[in-house]
């Protein structure tokens, strides 16, 4: 319900309500003056029963002040439909002459109102209806006729007005859904934006976190190794200017995505697994690989289960420096993608620097494997190191 329609507020008319406005006037005039002329060209003009066939003049000059007043009355049809259009009602039960008025206040009436107001109205309007058919008789036609002709007319009106308001409730709900639609879509945006910035946030962890732990391992041991042969300070030096332009590189990559499709990140396959715990064998402490699988893994499996091992050889530098890992996938295809990554206990002092963490890593893999439809334990083992294993869904 708008400005224009609500009970007791008022609001200044626009062109377009002047224009309606104006027609529905000179709708009521001319619809009253084609009923006087109809009477009076009538040579069985009807009038009230108790005068007989001639009304007196000032009887027939209040009928007319009355029908055009209230004509000019539907003015303010929109700041009190109800109560005029139920004067109305009862004005054009004594005189036809306000039978235009009352159909235009009837069907505005329907237009901006509940329809069971409306129907109310209508309702009152059969029975002035029946009044005026009794009190202004057509020896022409049966009273009962004339009576269904009053009730027809209004009821078409109320019904076009009925359908106008009905069509209006529509677009306005139209017009909301579509709004509400804007919001959802503009939502999914806002989600689908977070998603992007937390799949890059992983990827820089999973990536810069691998290679900035070699650099803080080795950078670590040169610190406190003071009494290192140049050979091993050579090789250190050479691992850290390796990782740090690795890193930088991967840095790059990342970085230059946010500039592409989510889809162009850059990601590993299993092919790639060598090679990380070759690069995590360099370190110092003895990596092993066990690939215990048949076929080919599928791309998102083999990508979830390099990050697993990737963060798992992160952990162990950052936690148990020095201890010995063990790495195994095992599997195929119906059964599964087991990936196992189990150390020992630490043989090197770790450094301050490496103490800690947030513990997000273990937080994303889980979010990582969880998105993967798989599984991730990990805990204490029994010679004091740590376990890690996550089970992969791999289709037949």
């Amino acid at each position: 319900m708008d400005a224009s329609t609500t009970p007791g507020r008022r609001r200044r008319r626009r062109a377009r309500d002047w224009f309606v406005d104006l027609t529905m006037f000179l709708f009521a005039v001319g619809f009253g003056l084609m009923v006087a002329v109809g009477f009076g060209e009538s040579p069985h003009a009807p009038s009230f029963r108790e005068y007989g066939p001639d009304l007196p003049v000032w009887l027939s000059v209040t009928e007319q002040l009355v029908a055009f007043a209230g004509c000019v009355t539907l003015w303010w049809r929109r700041r009190w439909p109800v109560e005029l259009t139920v004067v109305l009602v009862a004005v054009a039960a004594l005189t036809p002459l306000a039978a235009g008025a009352m159909l235009v206040a009837l069907f505005s009436l329907a237009v901006h109102r509940p329809p069971r107001v409306s129907l109310s109205v209508f309702g009152l309007a059969v029975v002035s209806s029946l009044v005026n058919a009794w009190i202004w008789p057509d020896p022409t036609v049966p009273l009962f006729v004339n009576f269904l002709l009053g009730v027809a007319i209004q009821g078409a009106v109320t019904g076009w007005g009925l359908t106008v308001h009905h069509r209006r409730k529509l677009v306005e709900s139209l017009r909301d859904r579509a709004v509400h639609a804007e919001a959802e879509a503009r939502l999914r945006a806002e989600q689908a934006q977070h998603q992007v910035r937390e799949a890059i946030a992983r990827e820089i962890h999973d990536v810069l976190g691998h290679r900035l732990s070699m650099l803080s391992v080795h950078a670590g041991a040169l610190e406190y190794r003071p009494d290192a042969s140049p050979e091993e300070v050579a090789r250190s030096a050479s691992v850290i200017r390796e990782s740090a332009h690795q890193a930088l590189q991967d840095l790059r990559e990342v970085i230059g995505v946010l500039r592409a499709p989510v889809g162009e990140l850059p990601q590993p396959t299993m092919a790639d697994l060598p090679q990380l715990v070759e690069e995590a064998d360099d370190v110092g402490a003895r990596v092993e690989l066990v690939r215990e699988y048949d076929g080919t893994v599928p791309e998102r499996v083999g990508r979830t289960a390099y990050r697993v091992v990737q963060e798992a050889l992160t952990n162990v530098r950052k936690h148990a420096p020095g201890a010995d890992t063990r790495v195994r996938v095992a599997g195929g295809p119906g059964r599964g993608l087991t990936v196992q990554v189990r150390n020992g206990p630490a043989t090197a002092a770790r450094p301050p620097r490496l103490v800690g963490g947030a513990g997000q890593g273990l937080v994303g893999l889980t979010e990582r494997v969880s998105l993967a439809s798989g599984r991730l334990e990990y805990g204490p083992a029994d010679d004091g190191g740590w376990l890690l294993s996550v089970w992969l869904p791999w289709p037949a």
